[in-house]
């Protein structure tokens, strides 16, 4: 057996060294490794009230180009939400934005902390304007959500400068893509919003979709293109292809970085086709 002089350290085995330093690594990679997918996904997603139009488009969609300025058949707008605060409109209408639309709510549970100001001010400096509405599908019931739409922002009277309301129906930035229902299922939601909002304001609300999301969470429905008008999002030179049934589109988002507000848009028509619109 080993024997140990007076006054010597005794020597660890080098087993117990070895489990030492490993531990210690372990700790350090701990600290510096990135945190687990779970995690990451988890800090990654806003908080409810926060989502605006077109959030989804870049992530799903990506980027491709914009259109060829200066079209005069086609007419610029912009959307917003609380995410652009005040907004200089008189710098909009000296750019020539003849047209905008502000979120008003989402859900049942928010309204736009910003509204008063996007919308008056969008009205005060000349624009024709309307409101739109977030939908989360998985919150509500799609007549409970219009009736909060209309009662928080979203009617519309025939003066010649009110748009008809919008269902922005895109991808859930808050869990999955289609709101965890079936195509059959988002298709008769969908049907619900609109048929409650026509019955409270007597106007067909807009579609704000993109293609691919329409494609994959109602199967390329093609039963609203009679009656309600396609506001299609797509960042490119060209809308692209649209949801089945509608031969045309009434609106373009057509990018997020616009000057001014980032979201830029046009209308598929003069500044008469904007009025013809607002007047139903």
């Amino acid at each position: 057996m080993p024997v140990h002089r007076s006054g010597a350290t005794p020597t660890r085995p080098a087993t117990a060294v070895l489990a030492a330093t490993l531990g210690t690594l372990a700790a350090l990679g701990a600290l510096l490794l990135p945190a687990s997918p779970a995690s990451a996904t988890a800090a990654a997603v806003p908080a409810r009230g926060s989502a605006e139009m077109g959030m989804g488009v870049l992530a799903h969609d990506g980027r491709s180009g914009t259109p060829v300025p200066g079209d005069a058949t086609q007419t610029e707008g912009v959307d917003v939400s609380a995410h652009q605060g005040n907004v200089a409109w008189s710098t909009l209408w000296g750019s020539g934005v003849r047209w905008a639309y502000t979120k008003a709510t989402e859900g049942t549970y928010y309204q736009n902390t910003s509204f008063a100001q996007q919308y008056n001010g969008a009205y005060d400096v000349g624009m024709i304007r309307g409101s739109y509405h977030f939908a989360t599908p998985d919150t509500t019931g799609g007549a409970t959500q219009a009736n909060y739409f209309v009662d928080h922002g979203g009617g519309w009277s025939r003066d010649g400068r009110t748009l008809p309301g919008v269902l922005d129906i895109e991808w859930n930035p808050y869990g999955a893509a289609c709101y965890g229902r079936t195509q059959s299922a988002m298709v008769t939601w969908i049907r619900d919003f609109l048929t409650q909002y026509r019955a409270r304001t007597g106007r067909d609300a807009v579609i704000y979709t993109a293609t691919s999301w329409w494609t994959q969470c109602t199967g390329n429905y093609a039963g609203f293109a009679a009656t309600n008008p396609l506001w299609i999002a797509r960042y490119a030179a060209d809308p692209g292809t649209l949801p089945a049934g509608w031969g045309y589109y009434t609106m373009w988002q057509y990018t997020s970085t616009g000057p001014t507000v980032g979201d830029h848009d046009k209308f598929n028509g003069a500044l008469d086709r904007v009025q013809a619109l607002a007047n139903g």
